[in-house]
């Protein structure tokens, strides 16, 4: 009797890696593909400037995602902004949104001098509510007509609270508002367990219209071969 053997499928090796000047056009591919909007080359300068606060990820050596942050002082507090967070379609629910969500709670952690983590989502995102929550993050506002030429347009703000000030802060904030952040980026969303939609509508950016008209299916149509790793 011939016995099959078969053999295990190769594990899955989810890495972050730096963004560079070598790199940033992956970067910018990623976010073509998985935003809604188009950012300007300011965006990406700042960005190349970030340091751990903005990493690509690579499933296997391949570039699938990317997250951006940056260092927030509005409000008289040090907190840190998740500006856009996404993973190509075909890479979603395999742990990659949770590998660079949690390497930003690392950062916050090791800093030891921020007040909070806070992102913006879509009110009818609810995937993506759920997916935060399940990292410490709450609703603490939601602001009205956040976004422009995207809809619906108002914005939850989801907040990881750390300090006592902060939590002041939120309960304070009465829960509702018609302004937008001063200096607002970016918008994160999800879907389940893994980034099923795309991240982020910058409130002032150009739309692209190709992308935003179904931001749920978008990604879904448009995913091009993800790049190979230049580190």
């Amino acid at each position: 009797m011939t016995r099959l053997i078969r053999e295990a499928p190769p594990r899955a090796n989810i890495e972050l890696g730096d963004v560079t000047h070598h790199n940033l056009k992956q970067l910018k591919k990623i976010n073509t593909v998985v935003l809604p909007v188009s950012y300007n080359n300011k965006f990406y300068l700042d960005v190349l400037q970030s340091g751990e606060l903005a990493k690509l990820a690579y499933y296997n050596d391949v570039v699938v995602g990317a997250v951006c942050s940056r260092v927030d002082t509005s409000e008289n507090m040090r907190r840190l902004y998740i500006m856009t967070l996404g993973c190509l379609y075909p890479y979603r629910r395999l742990g990659i949104g949770t590998v660079m969500v949690q390497h930003i709670l690392n950062c916050v952690e090791r800093d030891g001098n921020f007040d909070s983590i806070f992102l913006h989502v879509k009110v009818d995102n609810k995937g993506a509510i759920e997916f935060y929550k399940r990292f410490g993050f709450e609703i603490v506002e939601t602001k009205q007509h956040y976004y422009k030429r995207i809809e619906p347009a108002d914005a939850h703000v989801l907040q990881k609270t750390l300090t006592k000030k902060a939590a002041d802060a939120a309960a304070s904030s009465g829960g509702s508002s018609t302004h937008h952040h001063h200096d607002a980026e970016h918008c994160l969303e999800a879907n389940g367990d893994e980034m099923g939609e795309p991240a982020g509508a910058e409130p002032n950016a150009p739309v692209n219209v190709n992308n935003h008209s179904s931001i749920q299916n978008s990604t879904s149509q448009q995913t091009p071969p993800a790049p190979e790793k230049n580190r």
